[in-house]
């Protein structure tokens, strides 16, 4: 938590004014994560201080909140270039991302609980974008875009997230997934530079070589890139009390016939729906169950009981 205060008041994100007549203050509340290792074992702690987003009034305190993020069909194809081309992926983190977004509008918020002030009647006028704010993520993508393209990156007009700078052999590839940014590029002396660059306008973590990106557990050899999402399977096994069950050999029966009729509809169909959802993102690394997903994603309107067994096999 204290060196959560220290880098926000680092990036000056607030100035400490009396709250004007007319106008409101939101809240804030501190928020705690572990943040865990591919292989499940805890990395570090974290403390977050964030605004309470949801006291904002629209047109008063937002108004755009939309950001891209990279679509997951760009970072399979960019890995399908590196290990065809043998290309080198390095890993960044941009610390503090959303502190970096610049604010358009007024926004005043209390002090946090700890933050010692000598005016306790004072509030925190943001200056700088924060987590939790509607708009946080906006105004962090437009910072790191904007300055981007004002050091010679060219951005792709198929995918925003996607950047680029250089040609040939000096060509860098830039992904970025909200503060996660992912470098892939033919030679290590280009990346150098880039991150050289990148160092210098953010404050960032290298990660070294990719490994664990939205997911994804990563690794490279001489033979190409493998994509694994043990991890997550595990997990939604768990969720699912499927992880003791008898394996079965096929994601689905070949012989079994569905229709939108047949069987009692489900009283909750949410939970078949979360289902499907978290599935289809397992398809990454296991495209043998795609068939089985694309068929059982046609009932999620009104799902029924023989549907949530075809799932319940696929698990």
């Amino acid at each position: 938590m204290h060196e959560e205060i220290q880098a926000l008041e680092a990036n000056s994100t607030w100035t400490l004014v009396p709250l004007p007549p007319g106008k409101h203050c939101i809240g804030c509340r501190w928020v705690y994560k572990v943040k865990y290792k591919m292989d499940g074992f805890v990395d570090r702690y974290k403390a977050r201080l964030v605004a309470k987003g949801y006291t904002q009034q629209a047109g008063i305190d937002f108004s755009d909140t939309f950001s891209p993020v990279a679509k997951l069909i760009t970072v399979r194809v960019l890995l399908c270039v590196a290990a065809a081309r043998n290309w080198c992926l390095l890993q960044l983190d941009v610390n503090n991302a959303f502190l970096n977004g610049d604010l358009f509008e007024e926004v005043y918020m209390e002090l946090p609980k700890g933050y010692k002030s000598s005016n306790p009647s004072l509030v925190c006028k943001l200056n700088k974008s924060l987590y939790g704010l509607k708009q946080a993520s906006r105004q962090w993508f437009c910072k790191f875009s904007t300055t981007l393209l004002s050091h010679e990156f060219h951005q792709s007009k198929h995918n925003y997230s996607l950047f680029t700078i250089g040609s040939g052999n000096s060509l860098v590839i830039l992904l970025v997934y909200v503060d996660d940014i992912n470098l892939s590029r033919p030679n290590i002396a280009s990346v150098q530079a880039v991150q050289t660059k990148l160092q210098s306008l953010f404050q960032l973590k290298i990660l070294g070589p990719l490994k664990y990106f939205l997911g994804l557990e990563i690794a490279k050899s001489s033979r190409g890139i493998s994509l694994s999402q043990q991890k997550y399977a595990l997990s939604l096994l768990e969720d699912t009390s499927f992880l003791a069950c008898k394996p079965s050999n096929l994601p689905m029966d070949p012989n079994l016939k569905l229709n939108l009729h047949d069987g009692d509809l489900l009283p909750d169909p949410s939970m078949y729906k979360r289902l499907i959802g978290r599935l289809f993102y397992l398809t990454i690394s296991r495209p043998d169950i795609t068939f089985a997903m694309n068929r059982l994603s046609q009932f999620m309107k009104a799902p029924r009981v023989p549907h949530l067994h075809a799932v319940h096999h696929l698990l």
